[in-house]
């Protein structure tokens, strides 16, 4: 028990100094945002602040601790459509599976999709008739093992790829997480999650080059040269969550769990917020929370995802006994300056 007591403190240590390594000055200047992105319906209705309950696939996004919290395997598809109006859409698929009796293995993708937008020119500026789409991918393997059931430990590689026409960037970033639960029915979680900690990426490929004349032709002969434009490189959106809820039962199955989370961000502003969600029989779950960003005073100055989240799941049992459930979640995120953005999530738990 002590050995596993000081491996929490070493981990919180570990990811506390790297967490909290960022320098205000250099808020805006990380690239990948769509790392950022959550696609999952359960986290979502929290504002994604679930750092010390995720458990299952998505837990790949929040805490990669909680995957091997499954019971034997979980299959997950998403769609998130973000920024309602805008034409945008994160879609996911991840699956989770136990190896051995405490261990787990992950896979997860998430690509985003832009539709298609309208090619232009400085000499055609209302478009050439032409449309093209940028491709946004991300692939990230996991895993994660648990302690006697109350500690968690687990980590993730993510491979992160841009693409636009002849112009692509690529990288890699690791996530890593911990959680410990306590209580008579474990009541009380804490959840410590270092996310986007990678390499820097940056932009290359033949849409930086340019053929212009040569400026000192021999022999009078003008003839063209190719020419590299570099790209300069940019840092991942790196962040360290801290979180903790505590379960209020009411009744055997019913319980109330009120949960707090403190998001760090390396390059934007720091994050707090709180949530509460209810699940009836674990079946019915209805959700919502709150986050605000440290050091905003208006609405204008807020991030993107601040404010009201809200969401529900329904647990429907596919076999006689419920060994097997089907599981759907929604959720409703509220974003400003647009009209916000509503994730769907179909679960498979075996």
């Amino acid at each position: 028990m002590n050995i596993k007591f000081y491996s929490i403190i070493i981990l919180i240590a570990i990811f506390t100094t790297s967490g909290f390594s960022g320098n205000p000055d250099r808020q805006g200047q990380a690239g990948a945002a769509e790392l950022l992105m959550n696609p999952w319906g359960r986290s979502a209705g929290l504002h994604s602040m679930s750092t010390s309950s995720a458990v299952g696939v998505e837990a790949m996004r929040i805490n990669i601790a909680g995957l091997s919290r499954i019971k034997k395997m979980e299959i997950g598809i998403s769609n998130n459509r973000l920024f309602s109006g805008s034409g945008m859409n994160l879609n996911a698929g991840a699956i989770g599976f136990k190896m051995g009796k405490s261990g787990a293995l992950g896979v997860e993708f998430a690509s985003l999709d832009f539709g298609q937008i309208p090619v232009t020119t400085t000499d055609q500026p209302n478009g050439t008739g032409g449309t093209f789409s940028p491709s946004f991918f991300q692939l990230g393997v996991g895993y994660s093992l648990t302690y006697a059931n109350k500690i968690s430990v687990g980590a993730l590689v993510r491979f992160v790829s841009e693409s636009i026409q002849d112009v692509n960037a690529s990288g890699v970033a690791i996530d890593a997480g911990v959680q410990y639960v306590s209580g008579e029915k474990d009541n009380f979680k804490l959840g410590i999650s270092l996310r986007n900690v990678g390499t820097p990426m940056s932009f290359g490929g033949e849409g930086l080059s340019q053929r212009r004349n040569n400026p000192k032709p021999d022999g009078g002969v003008i003839y063209e040269l190719s020419y590299d434009s570099r790209a300069a490189s940019f840092e991942l959106p790196s962040m360290l969550n801290l979180g903790v809820s505590y379960d209020f039962y009411v009744g055997q199955d019913n319980f109330i769990r009120g949960l707090a989370n403190f998001t760090s961000n390396a390059f934007s502003k720091d994050q707090i917020g709180a949530g509460a969600e209810f699940s009836f029989q674990n079946r019915f779950v209805i959700r919502g929370a709150y986050k605000y960003d440290i050091g905003s005073s208006d609405i204008e100055t807020q991030g993107l995802y601040t404010g009201l989240s809200a969401g529900a799941s329904v647990e429907v049992p596919i076999t006689k006994g419920g060994a097997n459930n089907l599981g759907i979640d929604y959720a409703y995120r509220a974003s400003n300056p647009f009209k916000g953005s509503h994730n769907i999530t179909v679960r498979f738990a075996f």
